[in-house]
């Protein structure tokens, strides 16, 4: 079948099938794109042509676009994907970050850059990067370090071996995320006689890995001499399906679970043994049962150091690591026993010779008091108000005496934790929230309790600003039935929020919950802990520490591209923002401003961060005196 390169491409994707548990669907949903001159005439032409049942979305940044795609993957289990393709150049590059969100957080997207010729003819081409050195480089070499999978198409027939290539990793397990095949422009216009297999309907399978006889011996062995276990609740989870499992298993044997970013909500709050959020974002629950624990048993964890509080938070001396994961490199962390199957599979088998066997924990009613007084934490910082006699910001005070800045320039007095405490009254339960950077994460991992399942959509991996909005479509367009919201503070919104028109001009409808502190707090509160002043963070006039503090209308800015916005200043005008905004069609932002240090801090974590070691101020050398002594409390490796 004589076509071009790009028209064989797209005939291809059409042809892709995913097969998980019996269920057979097509796997690439549609391509966002951005057209240039490197893409436009190829991939475009062949779009515009026939594009089959591909969905083409137009977007407004490149890399807005492909956070879209990966936040798309993630919501639908990466059971589905996007491509997204643009122009060589600016337009590749500016998909590099995403590329990174996508790999960090072991999530598959399809990257479709324009290249330069091949030919060579015309160089250097609009848009080209000339290295004397290597003719052969182009913006796109940039991808290598941030995919999964990167081939570079210079001739047509290339194509073929490439795109199975490219399907084994987008459709693997343990070991998927961004991959990128970057076609020069001149090759997708060129034509090849395809041969008709090529084209055929290919059904590729998410085989359920199981562990083998050694592994589930293992297993038992290690469980079965621990008395107090705690179950590290990963994204593995929630992308296995496992969370019934998970439940069951936790009932019947009495073990407690903490959850990653990525692991929280795969069963709600209220379930006994949720501990919720655990490690350096994490809160009293989780973090106090995992310094006793005996045995840590990581189910589709990467162990970040988040989660393990840079390897300091398991402070029993005689904590052991069993690790399950269908990725190897991953069981392998933390010198942990290897268990490389998927969760469900792995939850279940190792199930009936452990009930056979009749083994429980050792706990009584450790983590049930546990839980009890971190609900009382929890419901502490939701009734926490500015106005209240003897209020205290939550992170330090080291702004104590700015505050009153704050509150005449933005004119609102309103703490980021009673926010969070109303919002989550006033949302649907099955509503989505989507996040991904500054302090929002760290109170949602804390302080938001999901009353279902697959409603907390959280990009932590790369914790890439600029993701919150640009996720929300893509959350949107994977789960049109449910309200998705956006949870951005106001230095994240200014990184990109540029997919909010596409949104408006698709109807898909998010909420955007902007919260302005003005400034960049969650990095304000490092640089102030670790014996920094307050430098370069603040939106002041004049970037003065005594200048005024900015106010910024971002609801003018969300209305000059036709969304409905909202100013909310107390929580009565939060109420009707709320209610009010269930009712419109379109996509709406919601403009809260909120006092800065009121969000969530510390709860018995540690994070090793890069101190100075030389300082003048007696507050850094105090900070990393600090960090010295809890670096010979973590593990090592």
């Amino acid at each position: 079948m004589i076509m071009t390169t790009a028209q064989a491409l797209v005939k291809f994707l059409n042809a892709q099938y995913l097969e998980v548990d019996g269920d057979v669907e097509p796997f690439v949903e549609g391509v966002f794109t951005i057209f240039g001159h490197g893409n436009v005439l190829g991939i475009g032409q062949a779009l515009e042509h026939d594009p089959g049942r591909l969905k083409v979305y137009q977007a407004r940044n490149e890399q807005g676009m492909v956070h879209a795609a990966v936040a798309f993957a993630k919501q639908k289990l990466r059971r589905k994907i996007f491509a997204c393709t643009s122009s060589v150049g600016p337009g590749a590059a500016n998909m590099v970050t995403g590329a990174g969100t996508a790999t960090a957080n072991n999530l598959p997207v399809l990257l479709l850059p324009g290249d330069v010729y091949a030919s060579r003819q015309p160089d250097p081409v609009l848009q080209q990067i000339e290295q004397e050195h290597d003719l052969s480089i182009s913006t796109n070499d940039a991808f290598r370090a941030v995919s999964k999978y990167f081939d570079r198409i210079n001739r047509p027939e290339q194509l073929m071996s490439a795109m199975i290539s490219a399907m084994r990793v987008l459709t693997s397990w343990g070991d998927t995320g961004a991959v990128t095949i970057a076609i020069p422009q001149d090759v997708q216009g060129e034509s090849y006689d395809y041969p008709d297999e090529f084209f055929k309907k290919r059904i590729h399978r998410l085989e359920r890995i199981a562990p083998t006889e050694a592994m589930l011996s293992d297993a038992i062995k290690l469980i079965s001499s621990s008395k107090k276990p705690l179950i590290i609740c990963g994204g593995g989870v929630r992308y296995s399906g496992a969370g019934a499992v998970l439940a069951v298993f936790c009932e019947k044997f009495n073990i407690p679970f903490a959850e990653t970013q990525a692991g929280k909500s795969a069963l709600p709050w209220d379930n006994r043994y949720n501990m919720g959020g655990l490690g350096v974002t994490g809160g009293l629950a989780a973090n106090r049962m995992a310094k006793d624990a005996d045995l840590i048993i990581g189910i589709g964890t990467r162990y970040t150091d988040f989660t393990t509080g840079s390897k300091w938070l398991f402070q029993n001396p005689g904590c052991r690591f069993l690790n399950i994961n269908p990725s190897p490199f991953h069981a392998g962390k933390l010198d942990g026993v290897r268990i490389t199957a998927d969760a469900k599979t792995a939850l279940t088998a190792i199930e009936a010779p452990l009930s056979a066997a009749g083994w429980r924990t050792g706990y009584k009613d450790e983590f049930d008091i546990a839980k009890r007084e971190w609900t009382n934490e929890i419901n502490r910082l939701f009734a926490t108000n500015s106005k209240s006699t003897g209020f205290k910001p939550e992170v330090s005070g080291h702004l104590d005496e700015k505050l009153p800045d704050y509150t005449r320039a933005i004119d609102a007095a309103l703490t980021q934790t009673e926010v969070l405490g109303r919002l989550q009254e006033l949302m649907d339960p099955d509503a989505v929230v989507v996040g991904s950077s500054g302090s929002l994460p760290g109170d949602m991992q804390r302080i938001w309790l999901p009353k279902q399942a697959e409603t907390y959509h959280m990009e932590y991996g790369y914790s890439c600003m600029g993701y919150e909005i640009c996720g929300a479509l893509g959350v949107k367009i994977a789960e049109p039935g449910r309200e998705v919201y956006a949870m951005v503070g106001d230095g994240s919104f200014l990184m990109l929020h540029s997919e909010l028109i596409t949104s408006l001009q698709m109807g898909h409808k998010i909420v955007i919950l902007l919260f302005d502190n003005a400034g960049f707090g969650c990095i304000n509160n490092l640089q102030m802990s670790n014996g920094m002043g307050s430098f370069n963070t603040e939106f002041r006039y004049g970037n003065a520490p005594d200048g005024e503090v900015m106010y910024i209308d971002y609801a003018k800015v969300a209305e000059g591209y036709g969304a409905k916005s909202w100013r909310v200043k107390t929580l009565d005008e939060l109420d009707r923002a709320i209610k009010e905004a269930k009712t419109e069609p379109s996509s709406v932002l919601i403009d809260i401003k909120v006092l800065p240090k009121t969000m969530t801090d510390g709860y018995e974590a540690w994070w090793n961060t890069g101190t100075a070691s030389v300082s003048q101020g007696q507050a850094g050398q105090v900070a990393y005196a600090e960090v010295i002594k809890k670096r010979g409390e973590a593990k090592k490796y």
